[in-house]
């Protein structure tokens, strides 16, 4: 996934009632006058991002209001300028409800293309995480957390799993690891792996580029989430940093594929939901829907269970193979075993990064 590093909006409210069945979607007396749209546009992720989705929220929304879900699979970052130009030009967005990272959905809140969702119903009572750090109501809302893991093919580590992010400048992994195109997730690590720490960053990132440059040599391969699992699968890397949801699809596709939280830590960060400024009334109201159906524990169970992520509504068990995997944290001790950017600081100078790294690999 990358920014990957997702959030848009007004504060229009809209009279709040009960909730139908397991709390999914407004009462129907809101809906009056509300004609319902002939689908909801929905930006994602491809891959088992896009599946999870589909079968944990996009489904159980179309059966329980007729309208169906269609994804947008173009890349967070391409179609941020999109939305932001047809809000600004005063056109209908290209999409109804965007899937995307904390940053980006951050970035675009600052700019006020983003709907206030702070009347959704199945806001109350979620995790402390849900709400975006720093902002004032719900331009965006979170809905889980994830760590960017060390990924591993088992028989390239026959001895156990790799304790140190430095595995990957071992010659041996020379075009057999694996980053995200603009190395997010990997950035502050390698400031970490490269001698610094935590307290280096923002202001101290020299250790981490002398790292990348360092990395450089074994000429990794640089992609997007699902080809993480395509490259485990037809067996072109040994290792690569990427979101675990990705090493998992690959092993629940057969193969050996483990990951890990190296000594150094491993990053966590969340994505979440919003809408762009700008739809019709009735658009807007169903792309409300959309969102707060993805927030209701049925959707979150089932969601966040495909994707093997910890989800923001509170309670629910992890998956079986997931229970006590230090990638999906759940308790305050969980957290301290990992590294927490503080979003300001990603927002403030994550588009540096990915500059400094395309300097570093493309350039």
């Amino acid at each position: 996934m990358s920014d990957m590093s997702k959030f848009p909006m007004t504060r229009r409210r809209f009279v709040q009632g009960a909730a139908l069945g397991a709390g999914a979607l407004m009462a129907p007396s809101i809906a009056f006058g509300q004609s319902k749209p002939d689908e909801i546009v929905v930006r994602a992720w491809g891959g088992a991002w896009g599946d999870a989705l589909k079968a944990g929220v996009a489904d159980g929304f179309t059966a329980e209001t007729g309208i169906p879900v269609r994804f947008d699979f173009t890349e967070d970052n391409e179609i941020k300028p999109k939305i932001w130009a047809a809000v600004d030009q005063g056109r209908v967005p290209p999409i109804h409800v965007n899937w995307d990272t904390t940053i980006n959905a951050t970035i675009s809140a600052r700019r006020g293309v983003t709907v206030d969702l702070s009347d959704l119903p199945n806001l109350k009572g979620l995790l402390p995480i849900a709400h975006p750090a720093g902002l004032e109501g719900y331009p965006f809302v979170n809905t889980y957390s994830y760590v960017y893991v060390l990924a591993y093919r088992r028989e390239a580590f026959p001895n156990g799993a790799p304790t140190s992010w430095r595995v990957m400048l071992d010659p041996k992994y020379k075009k057999r690891c694996a980053l995200y195109d603009d190395g997010i997730g990997f950035t502050s690590i390698a400031v970490i792996a490269g001698g610094g720490s935590i307290a280096d960053i923002p202001d101290n990132m020299k250790p981490g580029y002398d790292f990348l440059r360092q990395l450089k040599k074994n000429e990794p391969l640089l992609g997007e989430d699902p080809d993480f699992t395509t490259w485990f699968q037809n067996g072109e890397i040994d290792i690569a940093c990427t979101i675990s949801v990705n090493a998992r699809a690959a092993r629940q596709n057969g193969i050996a594929v483990d990951w890990t939280v190296p000594k150094e830590g491993a990053e966590v960060d969340t994505d979440g939901l919003w809408i762009p400024r700008g739809l019709p009334e009735n658009e807007e109201y169903w792309a409300k829907q959309f969102v707060n159906h993805a927030l209701s524990r049925d959707a979150q169970a089932k969601w966040c269970s495909a994707l093997g992520l910890p989800p923001v509504y509170p309670g629910l068990k992890p998956p079986a193979d997931l229970v006590g995997d230090p990638a999906y944290p759940t308790t305050s001790a969980d957290f301290t075993k990992l590294v927490s950017i503080p979003s300001p600081v990603l927002v403030d100078n994550q588009s540096i990064w990915f500059a400094k790294f395309n300097e570093i690999f493309q350039g």
